[in-house]
C-alpha cells in the first residue's frame, strides 16, 4: 500500500468512498444531512485541505486523509478495506508528514473516538453542534505528545 497526493481527477472516487464509509459508521446522521453534505464534501472541502490517497499497488483507492492547519479534516476508508491498517497508515502519515495533531470526531461514532484514543490522541474538549449547525455534538482531540 502507498500513500500518495490526490489527484482532483479523483475526487469522484473519494466521494463515493465517503459516502459508502459514512452510511457503514454513521448510522446517526439523517438522509438528508448525507444529500446536503455531499456536494459540499465534493465541491469546497476537498479543495479546502491537502487530500492524501491510500492506494494498493494495483492503483485502487482504499481511503483518504485531508488536513489543514494541523487538523485531520476528514479520514475515510473504503468499506470493503475497514480493518486493515489503511486509517491507522493514512493517520499517521498525516501526523508524521502533515503535522496533524488534532482532529474532531462526532460523538455518537464510538468507532472513530476508539480509533483516535488508540493513535495517541485525547479528548480536550466538546461542541454540541457540528460545523454545519447540526445537533451532532463534536468531540475536539488533540494527539497526546
Amino acid at each position: 500500500m502507498k500513500i500518495e497526493s490526490a489527484a482532483s481527477a479523483e475526487h469522484q472516487q473519494l466521494i463515493e468512498i465517503w459516502e459508502a464509509s459514512v452510511r457503514a459508521t454513521h448510522d446517526f446522521l439523517a438522509e438528508r444531512d448525507l444529500v446536503e453534505l455531499k456536494p459540499l464534501i465534493l465541491n469546497e472541502y476537498f479543495k479546502a485541505v491537502s487530500l492524501s490517497v491510500a492506494k494498493r499497488e494495483d492503483g485502487e483507492i482504499l481511503g483518504f486523509c485531508g488536513v489543514s492547519d494541523a487538523n485531520i479534516e476528514m479520514l475515510f476508508v473504503a468499506p470493503q478495506a475497514r480493518g486493515q491498517g489503511v486509517g491507522a497508515l493514512l493517520a499517521q502519515h498525516a501526523i508524521s508528514t502533515q503535522g496533524g495533531a488534532k482532529v474532531d470526531v462526532n460523538e455518537q461514532n464510538a468507532q472513530a473516538l476508539g480509533f483516535y484514543k488508540h493513535l495517541g490522541f485525547r479528548v480536550i474538549g466538546r461542541s454540541p453542534l457540528d460545523g454545519q449547525g447540526k445537533p451532532y455534538p463534536l468531540l475536539h482531540m488533540q494527539l497526546a505528545r
